[in-house]
């Protein structure tokens, strides 16, 4: 009887999300899946606890950062590898994370062919290095594509391609709920990562401080990823000198928040694809350790950092990036948002116009089926 086995690797938050929801729809069309490999909490309640919680120490951003880890990552690829080839999985579900699936995925091409490979959340090659696209045909057996355009770039080099649209949409639209924005509320969204928010999440406090000179009716709601994220935001908010009440930090309600608040500041990431979703005006930030922006700037070829002015072509979004991120420029472009409702109003619906493009609900489900072809070739 073939393997009904699914070894799963992903290492973000936003990769748990996605795998568990895909998950789950992939027990829905079919029971019969014995789910194994490296995840996040949620893929792993999915799985009941066979998939490993290994995201908030996986998750890091950057050449530099992960070079300083090599030993870390190293050790964890031969032992994910030495599992898969003791499993020898039916299919090898690849969620994101290019810098460790790749190579996973080349591995498991020539040591287990029988293997079928399956990547979600296409690499994003095309912004780094197209010529890795052959390479990655050679080794995958079906890519699932956030983006139109994605497809004709991986088909063009014989890969079998679906865009399906993205896996956000489902998961917002399950979170939306009826609610106006608070008058004077300003979300600090300062990412998932502990590295990320000990770069961002200080300035953001700076930047507080420097609208409360101006304002001092202005409120601010902070958001925290996990129990983890908020005690370091916590630490930082008591040293910050800012009053106590001042800034509320909330964990796992960055949804609810993007729905709620005035105006925002959202670290580079897929929280700014959420924000944008919900039409929540903000400015986008980016700070990373210099070597990897200047490694970065040599590699990447695009015009913008942010997924929804790559998405639209244009900035809808301000985007401050290294220096530029800094408690002055980000405070003033606070306030002018704040200061005029119809800028919002022009920018909100620019992103929701640009959000449509993601496509419709039922992605998980979609992929799911693509998944499940697999099983009967």
């Amino acid at each position: 009887m073939r393997s009904r086995t699914v070894y799963v690797v992903a290492g973000e938050v936003s990769g748990d999300t996605h795998g568990s929801e895909l998950m789950d729809a992939l027990r829905k069309q079919d029971g019969d899946f014995d789910f194994r490999g490296l995840g996040g909490p949620e893929m792993s309640r999915v799985s009941g606890g066979l998939v490993r919680d290994w995201v908030e120490d996986a998750a890091v951003v950057g050449v530099w950062e992960v070079l300083r880890r090599y030993g870390w990552f190293k050790k964890r690829f031969e032992e994910t590898l030495s599992q898969i080839l003791e499993l020898r999985p039916a299919v090898l579900l690849l969620i994101d994370y290019p810098g460790f699936n790749l190579r996973l995925a080349k591995q498991i091409y020539e040591k287990l062919p029988e293997t079928k490979i399956v990547h979600y959340v296409a690499p994003q090659v095309w912004a780094w290095n197209q010529k890795r696209i052959p390479q990655i045909a050679t080794t995958h057996d079906l890519m699932i594509c956030l983006f139109p355009f994605e497809v004709e770039l991986f088909e063009r080099a014989g890969l079998r391609s679906r865009c399906l649209g993205h896996p956000l949409v489902d998961e917002l639209e399950e979170r939306r709920i009826a609610a106006s924005r608070a008058e004077n509320l300003v979300g600090l969204f300062p990412g998932s990562r502990i590295k990320e928010v000990s770069r961002l999440f200080p300035m953001m406090l700076e930047s507080a401080s420097r609208l409360l000179k101006e304002n001092p009716g202005i409120r601010f709601v902070a958001a925290a990823a996990s129990e983890k994220v908020a005690r370091v935001m916590d630490d930082y908010l008591e040293i910050s000198g800012l009053p106590d009440g001042l800034v509320e930090v909330q964990t796992g309600k960055s949804q609810h928040l993007m729905q709620t608040v005035t105006c925002g500041v959202v670290a580079s990431g897929t929280a700014t694809l959420e924000a944008a979703y919900y039409g929540m005006p903000y400015c986008l930030v980016y700070r990373v350790a210099w070597p990897t922006f200047l490694m970065a700037k040599q590699l990447v070829k695009l015009k913008f950092i942010g997924l929804i002015n790559i998405l639209a072509g244009r900035e809808l979004v301000r985007e401050f990036i290294q220096n530029e991120a800094n408690a002055y420029e980000v405070a003033l472009w606070l306030g002018q948002a704040l200061a005029n409702k119809g800028d919002r109003t022009k920018l909100t619906q620019d992103l929701l116009e640009a959000a449509s493009r993601l496509g419709e609900p039922g992605v998980h489900e979609r992929a799911a089926h693509e998944i499940g072809l697999l099983f009967t070739d």
